[in-house]
């Protein structure tokens, strides 16, 4: 994917989204998310701070954070989630066009946001998301590059990933099979999630170190 594939990708992907959010229950925002300790409404508001950070307000938010950086994520997202839900449709609605990137990113790193995140709240709602395979083929890629700053790898060491709807593979060792778009959630952490879609001789392994 080019540049102007990658955002337009990332501008279909923010509307669907926002179109699904429009359409939960009261209940349904404050449902758990895949991500650990954030409901969908956290989840939400995450997905539309990126355009709004700059290096001075992203310094200010991290020493606010005493420096975690992932503190700094949660509890951003988490002051923003106590806005009503129709502002943070409209947020999300309103960053499409955007190409504003957080500090330190490349229009990649949106794209794997949203995509992800977009499972983080669907799943556990019950709701069905497909990705565009191409971009999960590309977010794919860079959640591979990205895993070990997160600690990811380190479960998948010994294992080879292979997709079966689109020409990727990673690792080595006995292999774990499946769509891309399982392999995502797998690489960024989403291992319960993905598992149920995944078949070959290193799952056995990858159910064990779950």
């Amino acid at each position: 994917m080019d540049r102007d594939e990658v955002w337009q990708t990332i501008d279909a992907e923010r509307l669907a989204l926002a179109g699904l959010l429009e359409g939960l229950a009261p209940e349904e925002w404050e449902h758990p998310s895949l991500c650990a300790d954030w409901r969908v409404r956290d989840v939400a508001a995450h997905l539309s701070m990126a355009p709004e950070f700059t290096l001075g307000s992203a310094l200010v938010e991290l020493a606010r954070a005493r420096g975690g950086y992932n503190r700094m994520v949660r509890e951003t997202a988490r002051r923003k989630a106590a806005r009503p839900t129709g502002e943070l449709v409209a947020d999300l609605r309103g960053i499409v066009g955007l190409r504003r990137l957080a500090p330190g990113t490349t229009p990649r790193e949106p794209l794997l946001d949203v995509l992800v995140h977009g499972q983080d709240i669907a799943l556990p709602l019950g709701r069905h998301r497909a990705m565009p395979l191409t971009a999960a083929r590309v977010s794919a890629d860079r959640a591979w590059a990205l895993a070990p700053l997160f600690f990811h790898r380190r479960r998948l060491r010994g294992l080879r990933l292979v997709a079966t709807d689109v020409p990727w593979a990673k690792g080595e060792g006995p292999e774990v099979t499946g769509p891309i778009e399982a392999l995502l959630l797998l690489v960024t952490g989403r291992t319960a999630a993905a598992l149920p879609r995944l078949t070959g001789p290193g799952t056995a392994e990858l159910t064990r170190r779950s």
